[in-house]
Protein backbone atom coordinates (compact mmCIF):
# COMPACT_ATOMS: atom_id res chain seq x y z
CA UNK A 1 0.00 0.00 0.00
CA UNK A 2 2.81 2.14 0.89
CA UNK A 3 4.62 2.05 -2.88
CA UNK A 4 0.81 2.63 -3.62
CA UNK A 5 0.67 5.81 -1.98
CA UNK A 6 4.11 6.61 -3.48
CA UNK A 7 3.56 6.38 -6.92
CA UNK A 8 0.34 8.35 -6.62
CA UNK A 9 2.16 10.80 -4.68
CA UNK A 10 5.20 10.97 -7.66
CA UNK A 11 2.37 10.87 -10.22
CA UNK A 12 0.81 14.20 -8.76
CA UNK A 13 3.99 15.58 -8.66
CA UNK A 14 5.09 15.79 -12.31
CA UNK A 15 1.64 16.36 -13.17
CA UNK A 16 2.09 19.74 -11.15
CA UNK A 17 4.94 20.17 -13.34
CA UNK A 18 3.75 19.83 -16.20
CA UNK A 19 0.62 22.20 -15.02
CA UNK A 20 3.20 24.85 -14.46
CA UNK A 21 5.82 24.46 -16.85
CA UNK A 22 6.77 27.81 -18.29
CA UNK A 23 10.53 28.41 -18.01
CA UNK A 24 12.90 27.08 -19.77
CA UNK A 25 16.84 26.95 -20.19
CA UNK A 26 18.66 27.33 -23.53
CA UNK A 27 22.28 26.93 -23.51
CA UNK A 28 23.93 27.83 -26.51
CA UNK A 29 23.52 30.83 -28.11
CA UNK A 30 24.35 30.48 -31.90
CA UNK A 31 22.01 29.83 -34.38
CA UNK A 32 20.15 26.66 -33.51
CA UNK A 33 20.39 28.25 -29.48
CA UNK A 34 19.29 32.32 -30.26
CA UNK A 35 16.14 30.65 -32.36
CA UNK A 36 14.96 28.34 -29.90
CA UNK A 37 14.84 30.58 -27.17
CA UNK A 38 13.43 32.85 -29.09
CA UNK A 39 10.61 31.54 -30.72
CA UNK A 40 9.68 30.01 -27.68
CA UNK A 41 9.54 33.29 -25.95
CA UNK A 42 7.73 34.55 -28.77
CA UNK A 43 4.90 32.26 -27.35
CA UNK A 44 4.72 33.26 -24.12
CA UNK A 45 7.19 30.90 -22.48
CA UNK A 46 10.05 32.42 -20.25
CA UNK A 47 13.71 31.85 -21.53
CA UNK A 48 16.75 32.32 -20.36
CA UNK A 49 19.37 31.64 -22.87
CA UNK A 50 23.06 30.96 -21.78
CA UNK A 51 26.01 31.35 -22.99
CA UNK A 52 29.96 31.38 -21.63
CA UNK A 53 30.93 33.71 -24.26
CA UNK A 54 30.70 36.57 -21.86
CA UNK A 55 30.98 39.21 -24.87
CA UNK A 56 28.55 37.85 -26.84
CA UNK A 57 26.05 37.71 -24.11
CA UNK A 58 27.21 41.41 -23.56
CA UNK A 59 26.02 42.10 -27.28
CA UNK A 60 22.76 39.92 -26.59
CA UNK A 61 22.08 41.82 -24.21
CA UNK A 62 22.46 45.32 -25.98
CA UNK A 63 20.59 44.04 -29.01
CA UNK A 64 23.41 42.73 -31.28
CA UNK A 65 22.69 39.48 -32.48
CA UNK A 66 25.43 37.19 -33.18
CA UNK A 67 24.15 36.01 -36.40
CA UNK A 68 21.98 37.14 -39.18
CA UNK A 69 18.48 35.71 -39.96
CA UNK A 70 15.96 37.25 -41.35
CA UNK A 71 12.78 38.90 -38.10
CA UNK A 72 15.09 37.27 -35.57
CA UNK A 73 16.62 40.60 -34.55
CA UNK A 74 12.98 42.57 -33.99
CA UNK A 75 11.83 39.22 -32.15
CA UNK A 76 14.92 39.20 -29.85
CA UNK A 77 14.37 43.12 -28.98
CA UNK A 78 10.31 42.36 -28.58
CA UNK A 79 10.66 39.75 -26.06
CA UNK A 80 13.39 41.08 -24.11
CA UNK A 81 11.25 44.23 -23.71
CA UNK A 82 8.72 41.84 -22.94
CA UNK A 83 10.63 40.44 -19.99
CA UNK A 84 10.12 36.83 -21.29
CA UNK A 85 13.77 36.49 -22.86
CA UNK A 86 16.75 36.97 -20.52
CA UNK A 87 20.31 36.42 -21.47
CA UNK A 88 23.31 34.78 -18.96
CA UNK A 89 26.59 33.30 -18.61
CA UNK A 90 25.88 31.27 -15.54
CA UNK A 91 24.15 27.98 -15.98
CA UNK A 92 24.20 27.78 -11.87
CA UNK A 93 21.95 30.63 -11.52
CA UNK A 94 19.66 29.85 -14.28
CA UNK A 95 19.59 26.30 -14.35
CA UNK A 96 17.67 25.86 -10.75
CA UNK A 97 14.40 27.13 -11.51
CA UNK A 98 13.83 25.71 -15.16
CA UNK A 99 11.23 22.67 -16.01
CA UNK A 100 13.41 21.90 -18.98
CA UNK A 101 16.67 22.65 -20.36
CA UNK A 102 17.92 22.40 -24.28
CA UNK A 103 21.56 21.63 -24.65
CA UNK A 104 22.15 23.77 -27.92
CA UNK A 105 25.88 24.12 -28.26
CA UNK A 106 27.94 23.13 -31.36
CA UNK A 107 29.36 19.49 -32.41
CA UNK A 108 31.89 20.71 -34.72
CA UNK A 109 33.33 18.12 -36.78
CA UNK A 110 36.59 16.48 -35.82
CA UNK A 111 39.44 15.64 -38.34
CA UNK A 112 37.92 12.12 -39.06
CA UNK A 113 34.25 13.35 -39.30
CA UNK A 114 33.10 13.10 -36.45
CA UNK A 115 31.20 15.20 -34.35
CA UNK A 116 32.91 16.51 -31.62
CA UNK A 117 31.13 16.38 -28.42
CA UNK A 118 33.30 18.33 -25.69
CA UNK A 119 30.79 20.57 -25.68
CA UNK A 120 27.64 18.91 -25.30
CA UNK A 121 29.18 16.57 -22.52
CA UNK A 122 30.31 19.87 -20.76
CA UNK A 123 26.77 21.38 -20.35
CA UNK A 124 25.67 17.70 -19.12
CA UNK A 125 27.91 17.80 -16.07
CA UNK A 126 27.41 21.41 -15.49
CA UNK A 127 23.50 20.75 -15.30
CA UNK A 128 24.22 17.34 -13.40
CA UNK A 129 26.74 19.40 -10.96
CA UNK A 130 23.86 22.26 -10.44
CA UNK A 131 19.92 20.77 -10.70
CA UNK A 132 18.18 20.68 -7.10
CA UNK A 133 14.81 19.25 -8.44
CA UNK A 134 13.09 16.89 -11.79
CA UNK A 135 14.71 18.39 -14.81
CA UNK A 136 14.21 17.34 -19.16
CA UNK A 137 17.61 17.68 -20.35
CA UNK A 138 16.86 18.00 -24.10
CA UNK A 139 19.76 17.44 -26.95
CA UNK A 140 19.22 20.07 -29.72
CA UNK A 141 22.63 19.90 -31.22
CA UNK A 142 22.87 17.40 -34.24
CA UNK A 143 24.76 14.32 -32.47
CA UNK A 144 25.01 11.16 -32.94
CA UNK A 145 22.93 8.68 -31.95
CA UNK A 146 23.99 7.29 -28.72
CA UNK A 147 24.37 10.92 -27.11
CA UNK A 148 21.57 10.77 -24.93
CA UNK A 149 22.74 7.75 -23.08
CA UNK A 150 26.77 9.77 -23.15
CA UNK A 151 24.89 13.04 -21.87
CA UNK A 152 22.59 11.04 -19.21
CA UNK A 153 26.10 9.14 -18.06
CA UNK A 154 28.01 12.53 -17.55
CA UNK A 155 24.57 14.17 -15.20
CA UNK A 156 24.63 10.66 -13.55
CA UNK A 157 28.40 10.96 -12.64
CA UNK A 158 28.23 14.80 -11.33
CA UNK A 159 25.21 13.84 -9.29
CA UNK A 160 27.18 10.76 -7.75
CA UNK A 161 29.63 13.09 -7.20
CA UNK A 162 27.21 15.11 -4.93
CA UNK A 163 25.50 12.20 -3.31
CA UNK A 164 22.31 13.63 -4.98
CA UNK A 165 19.72 11.01 -5.75
CA UNK A 166 17.39 13.84 -8.06
CA UNK A 167 15.02 12.20 -11.09
CA UNK A 168 15.67 13.80 -14.31
CA UNK A 169 15.15 12.63 -18.19
CA UNK A 170 17.14 12.81 -21.36
CA UNK A 171 14.90 13.41 -24.25
CA UNK A 172 16.45 14.16 -28.39
CA UNK A 173 14.47 17.11 -29.99
CA UNK A 174 16.14 17.07 -33.42
CA UNK A 175 16.20 20.71 -35.06
CA UNK A 176 15.08 21.43 -38.65
CA UNK A 177 15.49 24.50 -39.65
CA UNK A 178 16.40 26.19 -42.62
CA UNK A 179 18.71 29.08 -42.55
CA UNK A 180 17.09 32.22 -43.89
CA UNK A 181 13.69 30.94 -42.90
CA UNK A 182 14.47 29.45 -39.55
CA UNK A 183 11.44 31.39 -37.61
CA UNK A 184 8.81 30.10 -39.71
CA UNK A 185 10.21 26.77 -39.54
CA UNK A 186 9.64 26.50 -35.87
CA UNK A 187 7.17 28.26 -35.34
CA UNK A 188 5.45 27.02 -38.15
CA UNK A 189 7.27 23.24 -38.53
CA UNK A 190 6.59 20.98 -40.73
CA UNK A 191 7.01 18.36 -37.98
CA UNK A 192 8.28 18.19 -34.40
CA UNK A 193 10.20 14.84 -33.46
CA UNK A 194 11.00 14.35 -30.00
CA UNK A 195 12.55 11.07 -28.33
CA UNK A 196 11.57 10.50 -25.05
CA UNK A 197 12.42 7.66 -22.33
CA UNK A 198 9.51 8.60 -20.19
CA UNK A 199 6.08 8.81 -19.86
CA UNK A 200 6.53 11.82 -17.55
CA UNK A 201 8.84 13.42 -20.12
CA UNK A 202 7.04 12.97 -22.64
CA UNK A 203 3.97 15.13 -21.22
CA UNK A 204 6.07 17.66 -20.62
CA UNK A 205 7.53 18.10 -23.96
CA UNK A 206 3.78 18.38 -25.64
CA UNK A 207 2.84 20.65 -22.95
CA UNK A 208 6.43 22.76 -24.14
CA UNK A 209 5.16 22.38 -27.76
CA UNK A 210 1.68 22.68 -27.45
CA UNK A 211 1.43 26.30 -28.44
CA UNK A 212 2.71 25.50 -31.81
CA UNK A 213 0.24 22.44 -32.51
CA UNK A 214 -2.57 24.61 -32.67
CA UNK A 215 -2.72 24.67 -36.51
CA UNK A 216 -2.26 20.84 -36.99
CA UNK A 217 1.57 20.40 -37.12
CA UNK A 218 2.17 17.06 -36.24
CA UNK A 219 4.06 15.96 -33.39
CA UNK A 220 6.04 12.44 -33.27
CA UNK A 221 7.41 10.92 -30.10
CA UNK A 222 9.40 8.06 -30.91
CA UNK A 223 12.43 6.95 -28.99
CA UNK A 224 15.65 8.35 -28.20
CA UNK A 225 18.01 7.09 -30.45
CA UNK A 226 15.43 7.13 -33.70
CA UNK A 227 15.13 10.84 -32.73
CA UNK A 228 18.51 11.38 -33.31
CA UNK A 229 18.98 9.43 -36.14
CA UNK A 230 15.96 11.54 -37.76
CA UNK A 231 18.52 14.15 -37.87
CA UNK A 232 21.17 12.70 -39.59
CA UNK A 233 18.87 11.46 -42.18
CA UNK A 234 16.92 13.71 -43.03
CA UNK A 235 20.18 16.01 -43.95
CA UNK A 236 21.47 13.14 -45.74
CA UNK A 237 18.89 12.89 -47.76
CA UNK A 238 18.12 16.30 -49.24
CA UNK A 239 22.19 16.34 -49.41
CA UNK A 240 21.76 12.81 -51.71
CA UNK A 241 18.75 14.74 -53.61
CA UNK A 242 21.19 17.52 -54.40
CA UNK A 243 24.15 15.90 -55.48
CA UNK A 244 22.03 13.19 -57.85
CA UNK A 245 20.78 16.41 -59.41
CA UNK A 246 24.03 17.65 -59.89
CA UNK A 247 25.75 14.67 -61.28
CA UNK A 248 23.32 14.48 -63.69
CA UNK A 249 23.52 18.14 -64.79
CA UNK A 250 27.38 17.41 -65.88
CA UNK A 251 25.77 14.41 -68.05
CA UNK A 252 23.28 16.58 -69.12
CA UNK A 253 25.88 18.93 -70.41
CA UNK A 254 28.04 16.76 -72.14
CA UNK A 255 24.87 14.53 -73.83
CA UNK A 256 23.35 17.73 -74.82
CA UNK A 257 20.65 17.50 -72.73
CA UNK A 258 18.98 20.66 -71.18
CA UNK A 259 18.73 20.09 -67.01
CA UNK A 260 16.00 22.21 -66.55
CA UNK A 261 13.92 20.38 -68.65
CA UNK A 262 14.89 17.23 -67.07
CA UNK A 263 14.12 18.82 -63.35
CA UNK A 264 11.05 19.87 -64.46
CA UNK A 265 10.33 16.37 -66.14
CA UNK A 266 11.25 14.51 -62.77
CA UNK A 267 10.01 17.17 -60.41
CA UNK A 268 6.70 16.57 -61.42
CA UNK A 269 6.67 12.88 -59.87
CA UNK A 270 4.79 12.92 -56.38
CA UNK A 271 7.35 10.63 -55.32
CA UNK A 272 10.43 12.52 -56.11
CA UNK A 273 9.02 16.14 -55.70
CA UNK A 274 10.70 19.41 -57.07
CA UNK A 275 12.62 20.36 -54.16
CA UNK A 276 16.03 20.06 -53.68
CA UNK A 277 16.71 19.04 -57.42
CA UNK A 278 18.46 22.17 -58.53
CA UNK A 279 21.28 21.93 -59.82
CA UNK A 280 24.59 24.39 -59.08
CA UNK A 281 27.73 24.71 -57.38
CA UNK A 282 27.50 22.45 -54.68
CA UNK A 283 25.75 22.67 -50.83
CA UNK A 284 27.61 24.07 -48.24
CA UNK A 285 26.45 25.95 -44.35
CA UNK A 286 26.76 24.36 -41.07
CA UNK A 287 24.69 21.32 -41.37
CA UNK A 288 25.09 19.25 -44.32
CA UNK A 289 28.80 19.06 -44.92
CA UNK A 290 28.80 18.14 -41.15
CA UNK A 291 26.10 15.91 -40.96
CA UNK A 292 27.40 13.31 -44.07
CA UNK A 293 30.61 13.99 -42.96
CA UNK A 294 29.01 12.24 -39.23
CA UNK A 295 26.54 9.51 -40.73
CA UNK A 296 29.84 8.62 -42.80
CA UNK A 297 31.69 8.11 -39.59
CA UNK A 298 29.14 6.57 -37.55
CA UNK A 299 28.77 3.67 -39.82
CA UNK A 300 32.48 3.20 -40.12
CA UNK A 301 32.55 2.78 -35.88
CA UNK A 302 29.99 0.24 -36.21
CA UNK A 303 31.19 -1.63 -39.10
CA UNK A 304 29.13 -0.41 -41.95
CA UNK A 305 30.09 1.78 -45.38
CA UNK A 306 27.34 3.94 -46.06
CA UNK A 307 28.66 4.09 -49.88
CA UNK A 308 25.71 6.31 -51.17
CA UNK A 309 26.66 9.43 -48.78
CA UNK A 310 30.51 8.74 -49.47
CA UNK A 311 29.33 9.28 -53.16
CA UNK A 312 26.94 12.03 -52.31
CA UNK A 313 29.85 13.52 -50.58
CA UNK A 314 32.60 13.38 -53.40
CA UNK A 315 30.20 15.00 -55.83
CA UNK A 316 29.71 17.89 -53.77
CA UNK A 317 33.16 18.51 -53.26
CA UNK A 318 33.98 18.36 -56.83
CA UNK A 319 30.81 20.47 -58.11
CA UNK A 320 32.16 23.67 -56.16
CA UNK A 321 34.89 23.43 -59.41
CA UNK A 322 32.73 22.75 -62.19
CA UNK A 323 32.55 27.00 -62.28
CA UNK A 324 36.11 27.23 -61.97
CA UNK A 325 37.18 24.83 -64.60
CA UNK A 326 34.22 26.29 -67.10
CA UNK A 327 36.33 29.60 -66.44
CA UNK A 328 40.11 28.15 -67.24
CA UNK A 329 38.78 26.76 -70.26
CA UNK A 330 37.39 29.82 -71.28
CA UNK A 331 40.34 31.76 -71.03
CA UNK A 332 42.47 29.05 -72.54
CA UNK A 333 44.01 28.53 -69.06
CA UNK A 334 45.53 31.60 -68.33
CA UNK A 335 43.33 33.99 -65.20
CA UNK A 336 46.67 35.80 -64.35
CA UNK A 337 45.87 39.49 -64.12
CA UNK A 338 42.24 39.20 -64.89
CA UNK A 339 39.30 40.27 -62.85
CA UNK A 340 36.46 38.36 -61.80
CA UNK A 341 33.31 39.96 -60.44
CA UNK A 342 31.62 37.61 -57.49
CA UNK A 343 28.08 38.31 -57.00
CA UNK A 344 27.04 36.24 -53.84
CA UNK A 345 29.47 34.56 -51.08
CA UNK A 346 27.15 33.13 -48.65
CA UNK A 347 26.28 29.40 -49.28
CA UNK A 348 22.07 29.83 -49.89
CA UNK A 349 19.94 33.66 -49.89
CA UNK A 350 18.97 35.42 -46.77
CA UNK A 351 22.43 34.08 -44.53
CA UNK A 352 25.48 35.70 -43.93
CA UNK A 353 26.94 31.75 -43.22
CA UNK A 354 29.73 31.36 -45.24
CA UNK A 355 31.08 28.13 -43.73
CA UNK A 356 31.42 25.44 -46.52
CA UNK A 357 30.37 27.91 -49.02
CA UNK A 358 31.37 27.64 -52.59
CA UNK A 359 32.75 30.62 -52.98
CA UNK A 360 35.66 29.74 -51.09
CA UNK A 361 36.56 27.23 -52.98
CA UNK A 362 36.38 29.69 -56.36
CA UNK A 363 37.90 32.82 -54.60
CA UNK A 364 40.49 30.54 -53.41
CA UNK A 365 41.56 28.98 -57.23
CA UNK A 366 41.10 32.26 -58.70
CA UNK A 367 43.62 33.70 -56.49
CA UNK A 368 46.16 31.03 -56.64
CA UNK A 369 45.94 31.37 -60.72
CA UNK A 370 47.12 34.79 -60.45
CA UNK A 371 43.36 36.39 -61.01
CA UNK A 372 42.05 39.60 -58.83
CA UNK A 373 38.26 38.98 -57.35
CA UNK A 374 36.01 41.73 -56.42
CA UNK A 375 32.72 40.32 -54.61
CA UNK A 376 29.57 41.90 -53.64
CA UNK A 377 27.24 40.43 -51.50
CA UNK A 378 23.93 41.52 -49.46
CA UNK A 379 24.62 40.45 -45.88
CA UNK A 380 27.69 38.07 -46.06
CA UNK A 381 30.01 41.32 -46.37
CA UNK A 382 31.38 41.21 -42.75
CA UNK A 383 31.54 37.61 -42.46
CA UNK A 384 33.49 37.33 -45.81
CA UNK A 385 35.79 40.45 -44.70
CA UNK A 386 36.70 38.24 -41.58
CA UNK A 387 37.36 35.18 -42.99
CA UNK A 388 39.13 36.26 -46.14
CA UNK A 389 40.64 39.66 -44.85
CA UNK A 390 42.46 41.46 -47.59
CA UNK A 391 42.91 39.39 -50.39
CA UNK A 392 40.20 40.36 -52.36
CA UNK A 393 38.25 43.61 -52.92
CA UNK A 394 34.84 44.20 -51.47
CA UNK A 395 32.25 46.40 -53.04
CA UNK A 396 28.83 48.60 -52.16
CA UNK A 397 26.86 46.65 -54.80
CA UNK A 398 26.35 44.50 -57.70
CA UNK A 399 27.06 47.45 -60.28
CA UNK A 400 29.93 48.63 -58.61
CA UNK A 401 31.21 45.11 -58.18
CA UNK A 402 30.93 44.70 -62.27
CA UNK A 403 33.34 47.57 -63.15
CA UNK A 404 36.74 46.38 -65.67
CA UNK A 405 35.36 43.11 -64.41
CA UNK A 406 36.65 40.28 -67.14
CA UNK A 407 33.91 37.83 -65.96
CA UNK A 408 30.73 37.82 -63.85
CA UNK A 409 30.52 34.84 -61.55
CA UNK A 410 27.34 34.25 -60.24
CA UNK A 411 27.61 32.10 -56.60
CA UNK A 412 24.29 32.46 -54.29
CA UNK A 413 21.25 33.18 -56.23
CA UNK A 414 20.32 36.34 -53.97
CA UNK A 415 16.82 37.90 -55.52
CA UNK A 416 18.39 41.09 -56.27
CA UNK A 417 20.53 39.22 -58.87
CA UNK A 418 17.89 37.77 -60.82
CA UNK A 419 16.26 40.93 -62.85
CA UNK A 420 19.75 43.17 -63.21
CA UNK A 421 19.72 45.79 -65.91
CA UNK A 422 21.55 44.35 -68.88
CA UNK A 423 22.46 47.21 -70.96
CA UNK A 424 24.46 48.54 -67.82
CA UNK A 425 26.27 45.52 -66.86
CA UNK A 426 27.03 45.61 -70.83
CA UNK A 427 28.63 48.93 -70.48
CA UNK A 428 30.42 48.03 -66.55
CA UNK A 429 32.23 44.49 -67.87
CA UNK A 430 35.14 44.63 -69.41
CA UNK A 431 34.33 41.15 -70.82
CA UNK A 432 30.71 40.32 -71.74
CA UNK A 433 31.03 37.04 -70.19
CA UNK A 434 28.77 35.71 -67.54
CA UNK A 435 29.63 32.41 -65.44
CA UNK A 436 25.75 31.35 -63.55
CA UNK A 437 26.36 28.63 -60.73
CA UNK A 438 22.67 28.80 -60.22
CA UNK A 439 21.06 29.09 -63.59
CA UNK A 440 19.08 32.31 -62.90
CA UNK A 441 19.23 33.65 -66.14
CA UNK A 442 17.58 31.78 -69.38
CA UNK A 443 19.91 30.66 -72.59
CA UNK A 444 18.53 32.26 -75.25
CA UNK A 445 17.77 35.37 -73.94
CA UNK A 446 21.32 36.37 -72.56
CA UNK A 447 22.68 35.15 -76.24
CA UNK A 448 20.28 37.68 -77.53
CA UNK A 449 21.64 40.38 -75.46
CA UNK A 450 25.23 39.29 -76.20
CA UNK A 451 26.94 37.64 -73.46
CA UNK A 452 28.80 34.47 -73.69
CA UNK A 453 26.93 32.56 -70.92
CA UNK A 454 27.96 29.66 -69.09
CA UNK A 455 25.95 27.93 -66.72
CA UNK A 456 25.03 24.35 -64.82
CA UNK A 457 23.55 21.45 -67.01
CA UNK A 458 22.89 23.06 -70.22
CA UNK A 459 25.54 22.72 -73.35
CA UNK A 460 25.94 26.62 -74.39
CA UNK A 461 29.25 26.92 -75.94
Amino acid sequence: MALITASHCLTSIFASKILTIMKIAVVGTGYVGLVTGTCFAEVGIDVVCIDVNTQKIENLNKGILPIYEPGLEEMVSRNVEKGRLKFSTSLKDSISQCDVAFIAVGTPPGEDGSADLKYVIGVAREIGANINDYIVVVTKSTVPVGTAQKVKNAINDELGKRNANIEFDVASNPEFLKEGAAIDDFLKPDRIVIGVESKHAEEIMRKLYKPFLLNGHPIIFMDVPSAEMTKYAANSMLATKISFMNDIANLCEIMGADVNMVRKGIGSDARIGNKFIYPGIGYGGSCFPKDVKALIKTASENGYRMQILESVESVNEAQKSVLYNKIIKHFDGNLKGKTFALWGLSFKPKTDDMREAPSLVIIEKLLAAGANVKAYDPVAMKEAKHMLGEQIEYCKDGEECLIDADALLIITEWPEFRSPNFKVMHKLLKGNVIFDGRNIYDVAEMKELGFDYYCIGIKTN
